[in-house]
């Protein structure tokens, strides 16, 4: 008889579990796994910051459709999560079967949930930077620490992204990728920077 096949489903642990499980060498999620439930908490708070806006400035269209498009990349990050698991099988299988030219062939597809990340935390941070004129002065810094995790989950994702495009014999690839993730980064540092001298007035 085979082996019965336990399939893990990481969005679905606990804190607890699902923290454990990252320490252990041989888990098959890793940082962008940990990368987009940074996301999904950042989006989680910058959807409560439209909530506290709406309260007390009135529910509007505008803070309804930030807090609905909040929720929604919220849902998707989480989705991410074991996502990314799945986008990086190919790239394990290859480093355990095959040569420099299957592993080549992996390297976009295993980063290609935290490109995503990346670029999904740039309209989270749009709305931060819109709701950071609206919040009540005593709870802005729910503002503040949203925009926070945005940029550590966006740090945490380029830097995989980055450790992907190294393993590349591909010198144009490499030099695109750093490039290309350096001005995606300024774009997003832009926007947290506007936040913070908003939140500072």
């Amino acid at each position: 008889m085979a082996d019965k096949i336990v399939i893990d489903v990481f969005k679905e642990k606990k804190a607890e579990e699902f923290t454990a499980a990252l320490a252990m060498p041989d888990c098959r999620a890793n940082a962008g796994s940990a990368a987009a439930y940074t996301a999904a908490m950042a989006c989680a708070l910058a959807g409560r910051a439209a909530k506290i806006c709406a309260a007390a400035n009135g529910e509007n269209e505008r803070l309804s459709y930030i807090e609905r498009n909040c929720e929604i990349i919220r849902s998707y990050m989480v989705h991410l999560i074991d996502e990314d698991v799945k986008s990086k099988r190919p790239y394990a299988r290859a480093v355990k079967e095959g040569g420099e030219r299957e592993i080549e062939a992996t390297l976009q597809t295993a980063s290609c949930i935290d490109a995503e990340i990346v670029n999904m935390m740039k309209p989270c941070l749009e709305f931060l930077d819109e709701l950071s004129e609206l919040c009540p002065a005593a709870e802005k810094h729910i503002i503040r620490e949203a925009a926070e995790l945005a940029m550590c989950a966006c740090r945490v994702a380029q830097s995989i992204i980055f450790s992907y495009a190294l393993q590349s014999s591909d010198e144009t690839y490499r030099f695109v990728t750093r490039r290309e993730n350096e001005i995606f980064l300024e774009e997003r540092t832009e926007l947290y920077k506007s936040i913070q001298s908003k939140l500072d007035r």
